[in-house]
């Protein structure tokens, strides 16, 4: 999928938001990607498993790891064009985990994968799992990449979409009273006063 197709994409769907939103790192944004608009259509999301699977198909991944909640469906998706298994990470007691019987071994080649990255937070608690089953990470994988983050390890992108993003302390909307909204996985999308 090229990044022309998917940014087309996420216009028809609604997906490219306006307003003033908290983004899961916490940060506040004029602009949000509401990637479920994307992921609930199984056709392109076939397509953007198979973009990122050709993409790292070289670097030879024997499983992909992601995060919970949007990164399964995408690593999902990815695994199955790669022919490997798909596992996730997430989070018991606030504590970033596999669980459901999920494992890594050493000699496993980890293409961690996450739907839409700001400032990193969630892919590099998979890095950390990963690393701590002694398995590595041959690349990291994005839909959305919003703002540069640097992994250790190459990351593909099918799009690059930078949105600023500020401290809410630093925040031009919040000082200009503009209201709140917390559209997030991490958080109930919901207007705050």
């Amino acid at each position: 999928m090229r990044a022309e197709d998917l940014r087309e994409a996420l216009v028809e769907r609604g997906a490219l938001l306006d307003g003033h939103f908290r983004l899961s790192s916490g940060r506040h944004s004029d602009r949000f990607v509401q990637k479920f608009r994307i992921l609930e259509d199984p056709i392109v999301v076939e397509e953007i498993g198979q973009a990122l699977a050709e993409a790292v198909a070289p670097l030879g991944p024997t499983i992909v790891v992601s995060a919970a909640v949007g990164g399964i469906v995408v690593g999902y998706e990815v695994a199955r064009a790669l022919g490997t298994k798909a596992i996730f990470v997430e989070k018991e007691a606030g504590v970033p985990t596999l669980r459901r019987g999920f494992s890594l071994a050493p000699d496993d080649r980890v293409f961690v994968v996450e739907d839409v990255v700001t400032t990193g937070g969630s892919v590099r608690e998979v890095l950390d799992v990963v690393a701590a089953r002694g398995a590595t990470t041959v690349a990291v994988g994005v839909i959305v990449r919003r703002q540069p983050s640097d992994f250790g390890v190459e990351t593909i992108a099918l799009l690059d979409l930078p949105v600023v993003s500020y401290d809410p302390a630093e925040c031009p909307q919040c000082e200009a009273g503009f209201p709140l909204t917390e559209p997030g996985s991490r958080f109930l999308a919901k207007p705050t006063p």
